[in-house]
This record gives structure tokens, sequence and C-alpha cells, in this order.
């Protein structure tokens, strides 16, 4: 779910460079293309395409003057659009889609206030900023940081340009709340465990939602815990502005956001390969071992893909469990079932976003010669082999 009032995500970032080199204060080497400065992170593009990010305080001292001597390089308006948060132009579409996703580095965190009489605690990891209403051990806010980071690692990775995201002084912004109460006074739906604001470019989410409870006078973390609903936010928050537009808005918007969610995910590690069984199991039931499925069962009826596809986000939230699962399935038929399998209609649809062309006239390239009529044969045949019948109600 995302909560539309303003909608401006985006990121400044530096040019990239060519491969070279990295170590390491261990001295351990990587051969990596710089993509972007991130505050205090750079995200680097490994050889087999997989994009990571990286704390400069962990670099050696030669690349963490690199670092800087590029981004002392950037024009004076390619430094205005990285603090006024302009979109930024980078595009990894023809990067391979990854198998697996993981996030092996230590979640390093900082304390950078606790203030017990305002009842105000932050504390960072490497792109996050996390903002709590209790004192939190660092032990416990480390082990949730590893799902906020992998899911920032998993969504950079994928070649669907995901270089969006509003910073507030470096960070993307978690506010995180001991009371469900006070959640849900600060803007959080009830019965939702999390929720994107996108006027706040802050994610927000109820302790319980990452497996923090109190134990004595402290809290811990139940690390057998698992959320979807933290991914699917995350992904939102990191989403660019032109993915929410009129003929992506809510299908793709939530559909992808779904992907990412259903994604089967452990300790730090997305795995993305063969997720397709996961995705069809959390739409047609109850998703692996019953967490929050879309139980739409094997026989669906949905809108007109046309109707569907255009619909406001308003008509699309009225049958939220059709319509997310629905999004999901369509999503990912375009990702990996359409054409040649090979994503090349969606990402020629999401570029045409990305250049500011309008979303309507941009379904064309989704279309790619077929009529709504014809695309919804496809759909439904590829499905059907999978053992998921469409049916379609009329426009």
């Amino acid at each position: 779910m995302r909560i539309l009032s303003i909608l401006t995500l985006s990121l400044g970032l530096a040019d990239a460079a060519d491969l070279r080199t990295w170590s390491d204060v261990q001295d351990r080497k990587i051969e990596a293309t710089l993509l972007r400065i991130e505050g205090q992170t750079v995200m680097l593009k490994l050889k087999d395409g997989r994009e990571i990010p990286y704390p400069l305080a962990k670099l050696s001292a030669a690349d963490c003057k690199y670092v800087e001597e590029t981004r002392a390089t950037l024009s004076d308006d390619k430094k205005s659009a990285a603090e006024s948060g302009d979109i930024a132009k980078t595009q990894n579409f023809d990067a391979p889609w990854p198998d697996l996703v993981k996030f092996s580095e230590d979640p390093e965190i900082k304390t950078v206030e606790e203030n017990p009489k305002d009842k105000r605690f932050i504390y960072e990891s490497a792109n996050y900023r996390y903002v709590c209403d209790v004192r939190l051990a660092k032990s416990v806010v480390k082990g949730f940081a590893v799902l906020f980071e992998a899911t920032h690692l998993y969504c950079r990775s994928l070649p669907l340009a995901f270089n969006g995201g509003t910073k507030t002084d470096g960070k993307y912004q978690i506010i995180l709340f001991e009371q469900f109460d006070d959640y849900v006074k600060a803007g959080g739906p009830p019965g939702t465990a999390g929720v994107f604001i996108g006027g706040r470019n802050a994610v927000l989410v109820p302790l319980i939602s990452l497996g923090v409870k109190p134990v004595g006078s402290g809290y811990m973390l139940d690390h057998d815990k698992s959320s979807r609903t933290i991914p699917h936010e995350l992904t939102h928050q990191l989403s660019p502005q032109a993915y929410f537009d009129k003929g992506a808005m809510g299908w793709f918007s939530e559909g992808i956001a779904e992907y990412v969610a259903a994604t089967r995910y452990r300790s730090g590690i997305f795995n993305v390969r063969g997720n397709q069984k996961d995705i069809i199991e959390y739409v047609t039931a109850y998703g692996t071992k019953d967490q929050g499925g879309r139980a739409l069962g094997t026989k669906i009826r949905m809108p007109a893909l046309k109707t569907f596809m255009l619909e406001d986000y308003g008509s699309f939230q009225e049958q939220p469990q059709l319509s997310y699962g629905c999004g999901l399935l369509l999503t990912e038929y375009f990702l990996h079932m359409d054409g040649d399998g090979d994503g090349k209609r969606i990402k020629a649809f999401l570029k045409s976003l990305q250049d500011g062309k309008d979303g309507v006239k941009s379904l064309d390239l989704l279309l790619d010669g077929r009529d709504f009529g014809k695309l919804e044969a496809d759909f439904t045949k590829a499905w059907s082999h999978k053992g998921v019948d469409f049916t379609f109600s009329k426009e």
C-alpha cells in the first residue's frame, strides 16, 4: 500500500565510471564500476551485473580519495541535482536478472540520538535512518536492518532502473512505533503492518511487524518473524516517480512491490531464481507456510485488461486482494513470460516512462502491435500452462 499524497521520489548520483579494482580496509579486492555516490555509501556494479552498496568507511584510503575526487568533478548542475533530489538518469535495463541477492555485510549501526524526554531515538545503517519512540539495543537494530539493506540491494539489482527514492540528509527515513495505536495516529492505515507515505518520504512501521517485542526493561528481536509488508513498502520508497504514472499506477506499481515481497527471503538473502512457484502460491493460496497470501484460487475472474491497467488508484483499491494478486501475476507475465521471456517489452515501457513520455501511450510498447483482446489471450494461455486460469469481464 502507498499513501498517495506528494509523489517526489529521486536521488542524486555521480556519473558511472570505468571498471576498476576496489580494496577494503582489509585489502580484500573486487572489480566493479562506480554507479552512484549516496552520501557516505557508494553503489558498485560488479562484473556479473549485481549492484551492491558499500560504506565509504570500509573502503581503503585510496578508494575513499578516488570517490571524493569523483564527487568533486561533478558539474555545478549535477551537484545541484544531487542536493535537490532531481530524478537520476542512470538506468540498468541491460543488466542480467539476478538469481540470488545476498546482503552479507555487517550492517554497522550508528546511534545518532537517544532522547528519553522527547521519546526520540535515532539509529542509522548504511542507507536507512530509523527514528523510534523507544530505546533499542544496537543488536536489535542490526537484526532488522539486514532486511532493510537486503531489500535495498534487491531493488537496485533488478534490471528495471529502480533509481528513485528521496533521502533526507543522506538516508531513507524509517519511522518506528512501539504502540500500534501511535502508528495509526501517525498515518498508518489500521490493519496494516507498515506503509510508505510519499509526502513524508518515509516508511512507517510498528515494531511488532519487525518481530521486536518488549522483554523486561528492554526489547528483543524474534529472528523467525517475517513480514512481506516491509519489502513491499521499501520497494515503493525506492521506486522512480514515473512508475506511479497512469498506465503503470496500480497494476505495476503494486505488482512489482508484490513481486519483491513474494520472493522468498531469509537472513539477508532473496532467492530470486525460481520464485515463480512462490508467486503462484502467494496469489492463489495463502503463500508459503500460510503467510499473507491473496487466496484467489486457481480460477480467477478479473476486469478486462484495458480497464485494469488504466483504472485510477481508488478503483484499484476497491478489491485489494484481487487487484494486488492480479497486478503481481500481470507483472510476472511481462517480466518473464511475455514474448521471449526476456522482459523486453516491459523494459521498453518503463524506459519510456522514465524518459517522461505519456504513461497511457507508453502502453503501446507493452502491446507491441497487439490489441488488448490479443494480450488477454496471450496472458491467459501463458498462465494456463502454470495451472492458473483467467476469465475477463467485459469493458
